[in-house]
């Protein structure tokens, strides 16, 4: 009897936690749903073009707020150009210099730390990547922004382009260093993990085998550990493409497409990504053009993510051969 009774018990379990699992694939399913539908207004007016160049993007949505449309257009007139340039920009250099970063200091706290350094960096870095980005926003538009504006931007230089733009420290660099600093953490732990995970003797076979130290981290460790170096620069880029109150304080504010032939200029220009302006348009979602516009913004950023996921998910399968979990 008691063996019958436990088994029932776990059947209602499993009944429970499948019931629970269905609700929630339900509610992802129907959030995915109400933003295509409420974004295909814009998409379908604009077709393709909505991905392309075409005018001052701010104009555009400053248009839909104030239901007037720009002369020649409709009211749905939107090219999301400069905003997707920002977001890949921004995301691209950051993602780089956190993996460079984390490459390094990851080594550092497997292969090269004392024991009671090690134990006391790890709570630190996953404080690190538990910190609000309004934390980080703040010491970005606080701090690092007048420093730039102050010390790295000069005067001639902000005459140079003052017809088109103005440079305040706001820009492309501090948004880049920013949100290298936000998703470093998460790289830094991930990488270590797999780091860690790698059996000890195959470190020592490299050894035995008159490979130097250095050799046996570039050819053993870091070897063994790509699939899980791959799956944190997979997380890291979904969580920085979706990074939207901080990007919103330090980038600049401005739907500018950065020119890289403007040359040093290029990297003080101000960006804003595809998750700020929701941010910074999200007052507006009672205006229906706009609210459609918005949505598309979010569809965009959506379907990235969701890719992103799954390119984890999959770099992650890769880690079974060598029995490392990430």
């Amino acid at each position: 009897m008691q063996r019958r009774s436990g088994r029932s018990e776990d059947q209602r379990t499993e009944r429970t936690l499948g019931a629970l699992a269905i609700a929630v694939l339900v509610l992802i399913g129907a959030m995915i749903v109400t933003v295509l539908v409420k974004a295909w207004p814009s998409f379908s007016h604009n077709g393709l073009s909505w991905f392309g160049p075409g005018g001052d993007v701010d104009a555009q949505l400053r248009a839909m707020q104030a239901s007037v449309p720009i002369p020649g257009h409709s009211i749905h007139y939107f090219r999301a150009w400069p905003l997707i340039w920002g977001t890949l920009i921004t995301t691209f250099a950051a993602v780089v210099l956190a993996l460079i970063v984390s490459i390094f200091t990851a080594v550092f706290l497997t292969e090269f730390a004392p024991g009671a350094v090690r134990r006391a960096l790890e709570p630190v870095i996953r404080l690190l990547a538990g910190v609000p980005s309004v934390v980080y926003g703040l010491i970005g538009i606080l701090a690092l922004a007048p420093y730039i504006n102050q010390h790295l931007i000069s005067n001639s230089r902000k005459a140079s382009v003052i017809y088109a733009v103005q440079l305040n420290g706001a820009d492309l660099t501090t948004a880049t260093i920013i949100l290298a600093v936000m998703i470093t953490p998460i790289m830094v732990a991930l990488i270590a993990g797999a780091l860690a995970s790698v059996p000890t003797s195959w470190h020592e076979g490299s050894v035995a085998l008159g490979v130097n130290r250095w050799r046996t981290i570039v050819r053993v460790s870091l070897r063994t550990a790509r699939p899980a170096i791959v799956a944190a620069t997979v997380l890291a880029t979904a969580r920085a493409l979706g990074e939207a109150i901080m990007l919103s304080m330090v980038s600049g504010g401005r739907g500018f497409a950065a020119n890289p032939l403007d040359g040093i200029t290029f990297l003080f220009e101000p960006v804003r990504p595809l998750a700020a302006t929701i941010v910074n348009n999200a007052e507006g979602l009672t205006i229906a053009p706009l609210a459609q516009t918005i949505y598309a913004i979010a569809a965009v950023l959506l379907v990235s993510a969701a890719m992103l996921s799954f390119a984890g998910w999959a770099a992650k399968q890769s880690l079974k051969r060598y029995g490392i979990r990430a």
